[in-house]
């Protein structure tokens, strides 16, 4: 099926051109209104946002077609990702949206979507609002006695303060803890310090001083130089870095060591496992996880289930597996036993729960394996297919062959960037980097030919 709107996370683009027009937003806020409008109550939802100066054009676009659908909206201002969703469940929200582009740069916006369970939508959900956007939006508008009303809550966000309180196991404080976080100029600047001062740690905030440009600009968990580099001046114990949306997270240990998606995994999984709360005898991820992460559940008697990337096909196979633990390498960490979507938040306190129990550095808490050699490089495309390529798809086939059994290959395209990701691993590193250096040059070949 051809998507014109919607990626693998919602729908993204470069602000105020293409999808990311007040025009679209409006027709998505129609759209979604109108789908969701549902029995005779008065239907409502709620919406957050990053730091993007785009941001306020989006939202009120938004809120013009949620209105004119008859749905009555509630504005939160900046909030993590997470705690929209959570809030849209609290709230007893027929629809919650969160305006973010998550870890892309100022330049981007994009709009997330998800239903009155707090998880994001289907695909079939998805291709239904696309239809809708492209249709008559005359016949979709509520009539003049139900058209909805706009307010803002910013006092809501302390809902979602006490929420991710409430996960730290009750026996376990932040008493002692010198924490240096970065809140990537984002949507977590002010719930992200705030949560873990009232737990008991000493704060260095960082990244908390956004002015619509600055978001994941040399900074959170797409620019970790700058938390390390916080990390060592202060003497923190650890360094926790966010993305823009807050749905990501990376540690830094207390030598400036960064701590990868996987290792999160691998520390959360192992200690549930230990505590008897692991459900579904593993962890689901992505296929770009790491080997290493496969090898070390498997010595532990675990599994590891691999999904297509993108935390909301991790979440929905944790839904239909019954599974609690599950993520990406890039951070997104997926705890269903606390949240329907990925919350950076969450999932640093769960690890900062084990550094506590252990009472070891951060450093031997979370290097839980040894990383198979992994190559990831992007191939910018500007159009056409080069993935259908016959020389690609030979050169795909001759790179698998020679691999075998002792590595693994992934090429896609992205779903919210115009690129073709290449990635290659395994336990010999110069064979890893011919095979990504000789697929790269094909791919960037066919596309300069076309």
């Amino acid at each position: 099926m051809t998507r014109r709107y919607f990626g693998t996370d919602g729908i993204r683009g470069t602000s105020n051109t293409g999808n990311m027009t007040p025009d679209i937003a409006m027709r998505v806020g129609l759209a979604v209104g109108t789908l969701f409008r549902r029995g005779d109550h008065r239907h409502r939802v709620v919406i957050g946002k990053d730091t993007r100066l785009s941001g306020y054009m989006l939202e009120n676009a938004l809120v013009a077609g949620f209105t004119a659908a008859g749905l009555d909206v509630f504005l939160l201002g900046p909030i993590p990702t997470p705690a929209v969703a959570m809030l849209t469940r609290s709230m007893r929200c027929d629809i919650g949206v969160m305006i973010s582009a998550s870890h892309n740069p100022y330049q981007d916006n994009g709009i997330k979507l998800f239903g009155p369970d707090g998880y994001k939508l289907s695909d079939d959900v998805e291709a239904t609002i696309e239809s809708l956007i492209d249709d008559d939006m005359a016949k979709l508008l509520a009539p003049a006695d139900k058209i909805g009303r706009a307010k803002r809550v910013d006092g809501d966000i302390y809902r979602y303060i006490e929420f991710v309180k409430r996960t730290l196991p009750r026996d376990v404080t932040l008493n002692g803890l010198r924490i240096a976080i970065d809140c990537a100029n984002g949507a977590a600047y002010k719930v992200a310090p705030a949560a873990l001062w009232e737990l008991g740690a000493e704060v260095v905030p960082l990244g908390v001083e956004p002015n619509g440009r600055n978001i994941n600009l040399d900074c959170g968990s797409t620019s970790p130089v700058a938390l390390a580099k916080k990390v060592h001046e202060v003497r923190a114990d650890i360094g926790i870095a966010l993305d823009g949306d807050a749905d990501r997270v990376l540690i830094v240990d207390e030598n400036g060591t960064v701590v990868d998606g996987d290792q999160l995994m691998a520390v959360i999984a192992e200690s549930w496992a230990a505590d008897e709360r692991l459900v579904g005898g593993g962890v689901v991820a992505t296929v770009m996880s790491n080997l290493g992460l496969e090898r070390f559940l498997g010595d532990k008697g675990l599994s590891l289930q691999r999904t297509k990337v993108g935390d909301r096909y991790v979440v929905e196979h944790m839904r239909s597996h019954n599974f609690n633990v599950g993520g990406e390498q890039s951070g997104h960490i997926v705890l269903s036993d606390f949240a329907t979507t990925g919350d950076g938040l969450v999932a640093a306190l769960q690890v900062l729960a084990c550094v506590k129990r252990m009472n070891k550095p951060v450093s031997e808490v979370c290097r839980r394996f040894e990383p198979v050699p992994q190559l990831l490089r992007n191939v910018r495309v500007t159009g056409g297919k080069p993935l259908e390529d016959k020389s690609v798809q030979e050169a795909i086939a001759d790179a698998t062959a020679a691999l075998d059994n002792s590595g693994r290959l992934v090429i896609r395209a992205s779903g919210t960037e115009p690129l073709i990701r290449v990635m290659a691993e395994g336990d010999d590193r110069a064979q890893i980097e011919k095979i990504v250096d000789d697929l790269v040059g094909v791919i960037a070949g066919v596309r300069q030919a076309a």
